[in-house]
């Protein structure tokens, strides 16, 4: 009898020892995992990864729009710093040439007014336009509509997507600013604009690419749409 007891105090020993040896794994593993990012955090792998991925983007796109003579733009939908979100960028391009606002701080505040409106009333003027020519023959006034509908769809911008250019969703840990020679100061909040031009040439730009204290600049040059990384934040330039 006092046998069986040793024999399964010494089973319930082993049982609780393995008990143990899973939990300890278990809490190496949690610890590991937490090092290893912890560790992207210092050295902002992610973030020199994705301002490295954003350059080329940035040169696909000018390319693009020099061979196409179409204007496009790369749109930045930057999450605010309480929001959990996460940055997204895209390509747009317009059926045409266009030129942009010199005044990009009131033209950048003006869109994020007009999405925030578009988003709670949505908008139905292409139903009506397409309402008010549905029977009969098309009065003058009609065919003037027409044409200012003409006008104005080629001169909007529609989300473009190529082998190099697709819409991105940066890692949450990485947050964005852009800044270009129209703009004041950098935008980190909100829908920020980088503009490309079929005579080929784009808009004097820093984009700030950043995880925790690590931050990575891409440089773009106007002429060329070369853009250059640099492992630091530089100043805005004063213009």
């Amino acid at each position: 009898m006092r046998h069986t007891a040793a024999l399964h105090a010494r089973r319930s020993q082993r049982g609780l020892t393995l008990i143990e040896i899973c939990i300890a794994l278990l809490i190496v593993a949690v610890l590991f995992s937490a090092v290893v990012s912890g560790v992207g955090a210092v050295t902002g792998t992610k973030a020199k990864a994705s301002a490295a991925e954003l350059a080329g983007v940035i040169r696909s796109l000018y390319d693009t729009a020099a061979l196409s003579g179409k204007t496009c733009r790369l749109v930045f939908e930057i999450a605010g710093p309480k929001s959990e979100e996460r940055t997204r960028y895209h390509a747009e391009c317009a059926e045409s040439g266009v030129t942009t606002s010199r005044d990009r701080d009131t033209a950048i505040r003006d869109e994020n007014q007009a999405r925030d409106d578009e988003r709670r009333q949505g908008r139905d003027s292409r139903h009506n336009f397409n309402q008010s020519n549905s029977g009969g023959a098309p009065s003058l006034q009609d065919l003037m509509d027409q044409e200012q509908h003409r006008v104005e769809q080629s001169a909007k911008f529609a989300s473009y997507t190529g082998e190099e250019v697709a819409a991105r969703e940066l890692p949450g840990s990485v947050s964005v600013s852009v800044w270009t020679r129209q703009q004041k100061t950098a935008v980190d909040q909100g829908v920020a604009y980088l503009y490309f031009f079929p005579q080929g040439y784009t808009e004097k730009a820093q984009v700030y690419v950043r995880q925790g204290d690590n931050v990575w600049t891409l440089v773009v040059s106007p002429l060329t749409g070369k853009v250059n990384v640099v492992a630091e934040e530089l100043e805005v330039p004063r213009s």
